[in-house]
């Protein structure tokens, strides 16, 4: 039973990887195929399910909704292999035909989800936004909480301001594989945390941040407003200003000292603004995809300015984070033909 399990495997490995349309996987196979930097990895459950426990790094797109094929042809090209799953195989099963007939090359977990946990493969609760880069590689940002994000792109595991407290707790040493570069924007409580940073496999040959950070940390290497660096994976990376303006709430965050982000992977530009009002540099910021903005004043901005941030930098899809309490449900309303994505990242 055991070498016909793994012939089956090596069967649906060759299928799904030659030419063929749709190929079904066992356990084993299908974590490999989920593994690989270029595949785009869909949970086809309703969004209630997903929200209950997903592999990791999946992106939710329900394929009984009526618009199924049409989310999926905006979300990932037809050249982008997919690896899809549902709760048993059923619904999966069906997605993937239609996938099939669509043009995509298609991998299936048989079992759905029941069958990789009852392996004792891990799932996670951190929702996913995946998006694709000019060369039609999947760009996978984990949701994790506030201000926290991890960017898989290239293999490439990037943490930003990775924090273990705050709302959800984070175990950083079991959820999470080494980082292979760890951004830190500032040395607040709820963007630096030293343990984090460690269970991370943080040093200072992976670590970037300000100047502060590093003095607290010893180590790290450092970047101020305006500097750039080039990254493993062809990636660039620049630093930008983040900092208050508005009368008595310039000693949270002052001018010149905090960062913010931005990651340009094969043509496709992350902006992730750390604690920042909407300052006059972000006129400067062109061709966003993606852009990160904080709600919560007094430290950040105001719904407002979030407005106003958003219609100078004009990105492709805004992700409010970081807003606490700030009621964000009239956001969309307000940046009419914008994608506004509202996430539970408080």
């Amino acid at each position: 039973m055991r070498i016909m399990s793994l012939f089956t495997a090596l069967l649906g490995m060759l299928s799904c990887t030659s030419g063929a349309r749709f190929a079904n996987l066992d356990v084993e196979a299908f974590a490999e195929k989920a593994a690989d930097p270029a595949v785009f990895l869909v949970d086809v459950r309703t969004p209630d399910e997903y929200a209950e426990g997903h592999l990791r790094g999946a992106a939710n797109i329900d394929a009984e909704a009526a618009d199924f094929l049409d989310r999926m042809e905006a979300a990932c090209p037809r050249e982008t292999p997919v690896a899809i799953y549902c709760r048993s195989g059923r619904r999966s099963a069906e997605a993937a035909k239609k996938l099939s007939k669509a043009g995509y090359t298609v991998c299936d977990l048989q079992g759905g989800i029941l069958a990789w946990q009852e392996a004792g493969k891990p799932v996670t609760k951190y929702a996913v936004e995946t998006f694709m880069t000019d060369n039609g590689l999947p760009v996978r940002i984990t949701l994790i909480k506030h201000g926290t994000l991890e960017i898989v792109c290239k293999g490439l595991s990037i943490h930003i301001d990775p924090v273990s407290g705050l709302s959800i707790p984070t175990d950083y040493a079991t959820e999470f594989p080494k980082a292979d570069l760890i951004l830190v924007t500032h040395e607040h409580g709820d963007h630096f945390d030293r343990t984090a940073i460690e269970a991370l496999g943080g040093n200072a040959d992976n670590l970037i941040t300000n100047a502060r950070v590093a003095e607290m940390l010893g180590w790290g290497a450092v970047m101020a407003n305006g500097d750039s660096r080039d990254l493993p994976g062809g990636i660039r990376l620049d630093a930008v200003p983040a900092y208050n303006y508005t009368e008595g709430h310039t000693q949270f965050h002052p001018k010149g000292r905090d960062n913010g982000f931005v990651l340009t992977i094969d043509g496709l530009r992350i902006y992730v603004a750390g604690d920042t009002e909407d300052v006059p540099e972000m006129a400067e910021l062109k061709d966003i995809d993606i852009a990160f903005l904080p709600v919560n004043q007094p430290y950040t901005m105001t719904v407002e300015q979030c407005v106003n941030a958003a219609k100078v930098i004009q990105p492709k899809v805004l992700i409010p984070y970081h807003f606490s309490q700030t009621d964000l449900s009239g956001l969309p309303d307000q940046l009419p033909g914008m994608t506004v994505l509202l996430r539970q990242m408080q």
